[in-house]
């Protein structure tokens, strides 16, 4: 029941600051106004507000109070696999996916010795959310594994398609996270407002029986993410 009450007391303090009744730089009101506010004890607002911190919602100053955060970057988890789909459902903004390219090609040397076949399917697809491109992904899935595509599971979510029409069981990716100068084909396909820069994920993704399936190419604007991880000390 207890848990139930902070996670209820969680929820609608972050529905507060998403619809910026808190606003940036701003208190909450104190432990003790959120105790008489929510009719609950001091244990309870703890953990309400301790998730909060642990979320990046607020920071808890000593001597005074929580301080709202700023939420304009979007988290993305570097060790989780998530579909931008998925992605876009958590961030509760208007979304939309745009698909560029959509063909099979020969696999380039490089790409043959990641994924270790030729026939390879081609997507390029850029992500829009509140109607600016901020993601371009450049994906290549080896045929054999995924035969057909089209551009509505293209625009709607592959991974989706292939997990649930497919019955493909994706588990694990290798990745690797750099920062690169922005190419032509960024800037014609993203609205990059002038930065000079984007963040590069690029993953070898594998099925359940280890093998890899699919190597993808994310070049994100670098001043909309906030890459995310948890890391705990090995003793």
């Amino acid at each position: 029941m207890k848990n139930n009450k902070y996670q209820a007391i969680y929820q609608q303090l972050v529905m507060k600051i998403e619809k910026q009744n808190f606003i940036p730089g701003e208190k909450l009101p104190s432990e003790h106004e959120l105790m008489d506010l929510f009719t609950t004890s001091r244990e309870t607002v703890r953990k309400a507000l301790n998730q909060l911190a642990q979320n990046g919602y607020i920071q808890k100053v000593r001597g005074k109070g929580s301080i709202v955060l700023a939420r304009d970057k979007f988290d993305f988890p570097i060790s989780g696999l998530v579909s931008f789909k998925e992605l876009a459902k958590k961030m509760g903004r208007p979304w939309e996916t745009v698909v560029h390219e959509l063909e099979t090609v020969v696999a380039s040397s490089d790409l043959g010795s990641k994924l270790g076949e030729r026939e390879l399917w081609k997507v390029v697809r850029s992500r829009k959310v509140d109607e600016e491109s901020i993601i371009l992904d450049k994906d290549y899935f080896i045929k054999s594994q995924v035969p057909y595509l089209d551009a509505d599971i293209c625009k709607d979510s592959i991974y989706d398609y292939l997990e649930s029409k497919m019955g493909l069981q994706i588990a694990f990716a290798d990745k690797e996270v750099t920062v690169e100068e922005a190419t032509d084909e960024d800037r014609q396909l993203l609205d990059l407002n002038r930065l000079t820069h984007v963040v590069v994920v690029k993953s070898i993704v594998h099925l359940d029986d280890a093998s890899p399936f699919q190597y993808t190419e994310s070049r994100h604007r670098l001043d909309k993410f906030r890459f995310v991880d948890f890391a705990r000390r090995m003793k």
